[in-house]
């Protein structure tokens, strides 16, 4: 069988290979599923991922024209962030990563400590980013910690004060990357470039899991982390809804994506919150974190929403594989998810505030305002494959007095052949393909 191309999405927990054709009939064709082999060779589970997709299609030999990837596997992205002032640029600087799917381990403000460096050199990340200053402002502090971190052999991305620009590339060092500064401007979020510069970074210099540098032989494009994909799905997503969010409950950790500007009479004071915001819960998945999520509730909670006692649930997760066989332990997963959901988007909006003046308590809004959203998309094996995705959704939405979240009654779609990431992936090279291919999966 001839396809045009084949995306693979190498995961923490899963890695999944969807076939399309993008010519005659833009088309999603078939997916083949298997558990990521981090441990050994990730090149194992993507041949047995592809296996799976032939069994699927029921062939015997696939050719395809062109294959893309995303990861995630072996821990993802891991970066740190350091910046001038920590509600500024390095706020700044952390949402950039997070939009571009990086997972956070430290942030800083103000000059490194000999304790920050320490812990960097135990986070071993993947890139340290370094911001710092508004444009042609103060520029010493980021360019000291940019000398601080040259020589611990890892990837840096300097975002900060372009004032400093000509005496770093005076250091002739070929693994810090130059950008605009993310933060040129007070108020003034310029994540894109920095976006894009981490994309090119990881493809660049990051090889995850034992078998990834095959990998990276293999595709026409670059590999670009998973949960960044999600978000270039979510910006095609806006382009049609003008507010959207997109949720993402996974095996590892719960991604909250929303791109919406906030209520007019709320701009004013929320200057400086993200347009588009990614939030990404690292103690909430459904498989590698099935216990921390279980551990979030009570024990009278959890007789309330599972009927069981926690060891009963406890006996039964330590069972279960990652896609629960039983429907003991699907309903079981469904009401972790659910719990995940809230969490979730809980941590991820903003609230209305109550504040003392000297002319009484007045209400303030304070973070990401998502009541302009004006769909929301469920996508992740967790939710997709939950008994009602939807009503997950729903009930949290309308349990909220003062969470800034979008109305209850909003539109709701699934991603029905679970392809958001992979269409993140495409859109990259074939941005009109990708959206024909999103309309056909929320069945729009």
């Amino acid at each position: 069988m001839n396809v045009d191309c084949l995306i693979a999405e190498i995961g923490s927990t899963t890695t999944v290979v969807n076939a399309f054709n993008l010519k005659d009939e833009i088309a999603f064709i078939g997916r083949g599923i298997h558990q990521t082999t981090v441990e050994t060779d990730v090149r194992e589970g993507l041949s047995l991922a592809i296996l799976d997709l032939k069994k699927n299609l029921n062939i015997d030999e696939i050719h395809y024209d062109e294959f893309f990837a995303s990861s995630s596997a072996a821990g993802g992205l891991k970066i740190t962030v350091h910046g001038l002032v920590y509600d500024m640029t390095a706020r700044a600087a952390k949402e950039a990563a997070l939009n571009a799917g990086g997972n956070i381990h430290l942030i800083t403000a103000n000059r490194l400590a000999s304790e920050h460096l320490e812990k960097i050199k135990q986070i071993k990340p993947n890139m340290i980013i370094i911001a710092g200053g508004t444009d042609f402002g103060e520029k010493d502090v980021a360019f000291a910690n940019l000398l601080d971190v040259i020589d611990l052999g890892i990837p840096i991305i300097y975002a900060g004060n372009i004032a400093n620009h000509e005496r770093i590339k005076n250091l002739n060092k070929a693994h810090i990357t130059l950008v605009e500064n993310v933060y040129p401007r007070v108020d003034m979020f310029n994540i894109i470039p920095l976006r894009e510069a981490i994309y090119k970074t990881f493809e660049e210099h990051i090889i995850h899991a034992k078998g990834m540098k095959d990998i990276f032989k293999m595709v026409d494009h670059v590999i670009i982390p998973t949960p960044g994909a999600v978000m270039d799905s979510t910006m095609l997503l806006d382009e049609m809804f003008d507010g959207v969010m997109t949720l993402d409950v996974g095996g590892a950790t719960t991604d909250v994506h929303s791109i919406s500007k906030p209520k007019p009479e709320f701009e004013r004071m929320l200057e400086g919150e993200p347009f588009q915001k990614r939030t990404v819960e690292g103690d909430l998945g459904v498989y590698i974190n099935r216990k921390m999520v279980l551990d979030t509730l009570k024990d009278f909670e959890i007789k309330q929403r599972f009927g069981m006692q926690r060891l009963e649930i406890t006996h039964i997760l330590e069972t279960e594989p990652f896609i629960p066989e039983t429907k003991e332990g699907q309903h079981i997963i469904d009401l972790l998810t659910e719990r995940c959901v809230e969490l979730a988007i809980d941590r991820h909006v903003g609230d209305l505030k109550k504040v003392f003046t000297i002319n009484g308590y007045k209400v303030i809004p304070e973070g990401k305002d998502c009541t302009q959203v004006k769909a929301i998309c469920l996508t992740g094996g967790a939710l997709l494959y939950a008994k009602n995705g939807e009503d997950i959704v729903r009930r949290y939405l309308k349990k909220q007095q003062t969470k800034l979240v979008p109305d209850p009654n909003i539109p709701i779609y699934r991603d029905h052949d679970y392809i958001f990431a992979s269409l993140g992936v495409l859109s990259r090279i074939y941005p009109q393909e990708a959206k024909i291919l999103l309309k056909k999966t929320l069945r729009m």
